[in-house]
């Protein structure tokens, strides 16, 4: 794995009134009415994606696993704002 952060931010879309993703950990796709069930979501389903989508599985069987285990960078945004 030559990358171990990734993010993860919520967006909002004023819209369709939802929060959606945007993130570097491929296949990461949210979408939710609010804040908790995004992040529910998130804690859920990331670190999976991290370990299927930019893990080799050769990486799995020869690596420790402390230094296979990625940072997934999260900060909750205290209001709804559009993501550039």
């Amino acid at each position: 794995m030559q990358k171990r952060t990734f993010y993860v931010r919520a967006c909002w879309d004023a819209d369709a009134n939802i929060y959606y993703s945007e993130s570097d950990i491929q296949g990461l796709h949210i979408e939710a009415k609010d804040l908790d069930e995004f992040e529910s979501i998130m804690m859920e389903v990331a670190p999976e994606l991290v370990i299927a989508n930019h893990i080799e599985v050769l990486q799995l069987k020869n690596t420790p696993l402390k230094d296979l285990v990625p940072a997934i960078l999260w900060q909750r945004p205290q209001e709804k704002l559009a993501c550039a």
